[in-house]
């Protein structure tokens, strides 16, 4: 059973994820991880086509990393800290 800090759920709500009791922290990092990559391609492509101005996509790269900045941390650290 895997008990997920409220402010890492809090932060995951954002993303979309929602696990369970019974989801693995490892699958929801991957999942979260894979959805920072697809959103940092979609930045790149909105660059090259000229939607975004070049000027402008070191901050907006640096902003998305923001919203991510759970990634940083590794999936054991989300679970709340049980004594055993």
């Amino acid at each position: 059973m895997f008990i997920y800090r409220p402010d890492i759920l809090e932060q995951l709500l954002q993303h979309g994820a929602r696990p369970t009791t019974a989801t693995r922290p490892e699958l929801v990092h991957e999942f979260v991880g894979g959805l920072y990559r697809y959103r940092l391609r979609q930045l790149r492509d909105r660059l090259r086509r000229k939607e975004v101005p070049k000027s402008d996509y070191y901050g907006l790269v640096v902003e998305m990393r923001m919203r991510y900045r759970i990634l940083a941390m590794k999936p054991f650290e989300w679970l709340v800290e049980t004594e055993n």
